[in-house]
């Protein structure tokens, strides 16, 4: 870490719990981010300003005016870019001395394959449920901590289930990926845009404890915020011994 380094991380650094021990972990970090729009959008600003060494945008969608209400990653000079190009840019002026690399496509399968084994951190910006399951299932296959928040109307929640623990929670033990869940989205039901910045800064906040080492994590818990009336509730969570996902795997130890 040079002198510009230490200037530049200079206010985490002050942290007695955060150090440059702590900045040293976050610079060497690899994170993955899984959608670039209301909560990508912070996740990958506030991810960027923090100094974490590479990060992965991943997102097939290109920008669109109604998106400049609440994505605020994005501008209305990048309308018609792809999402994960109009992130970067705006990362990038933030701080040129990171690696970002995009991947302009659907987080299927076979990308998350290859892309979750490389990561430290998974954070799901995503917004449907398909998605959601598969980053899930990968997150556990590979033993990879994942950041998931949602958010619709003025309603949001977010939780960490990290598969290292055995007694962590997956997505799936929640959420049951056999389930029927009525598909909420943004362009039907509308959504007040600072709820999606207040849950995508708590996902970039649970991110940087996990790579920096530092405090406890949401892993166990899931936290709920009602927009309408600015409350936070947290309910404890429990893995399901027989969740389809995770299940078998902390039975085999």
């Amino acid at each position: 870490m040079d002198d510009q380094d230490l200037l530049r991380y200079s206010r985490h650094i002050l942290l007695e719990e955060f150090g440059i021990d702590g900045q040293e972990r976050v610079s060497a970090a690899r994170t993955l981010v899984i959608g670039a729009g209301g909560l990508g959008s912070p996740v990958a600003l506030y991810l960027a300003g923090a100094g974490v060494g590479r990060i992965t945008l991943v997102d097939d969608d290109v920008v669109d005016v109604t998106n400049l209400q609440r994505q605020i990653a994005h501008s209305s000079a990048r309308v018609g870019m792809p999402k994960v190009e109009s992130a970067a840019e705006a990362m990038r002026a933030l701080n040129r001395g990171i690696d970002i690399r995009t991947v302009r496509a659907r987080a299927d399968r076979p990308l998350l394959e290859q892309l979750v084994p490389q990561a430290d951190v998974v954070l799901d910006c995503s917004d449907n449920f398909e998605t959601r399951h598969r980053v899930n299932a990968a997150c556990v296959a590979h033993r990879k901590p994942l950041v998931a928040g949602a958010a619709i109307r003025f309603d949001g929640q977010l939780s960490v289930y990290d598969a290292r623990q055995p007694d962590s929670p997956c997505y799936a033990c929640l959420f049951p990926p056999d389930a029927e869940f009525e598909e909420t989205r943004c362009a039907v039901m509308g959504v007040f845009s600072p709820v999606v910045g207040t849950l995508g800064t708590l996902q970039a906040h649970e991110a940087l404890k996990l790579v920096a080492g530092i405090g406890g994590t949401l892993t166990g818990r899931l936290l709920m915020f009602d927009g309408r009336a600015s409350r936070f509730d947290t309910l404890q969570v429990r893995r399901d011994p027989e969740c389809p996902v995770c299940g078998g795997m902390h039975r085999q130890g």
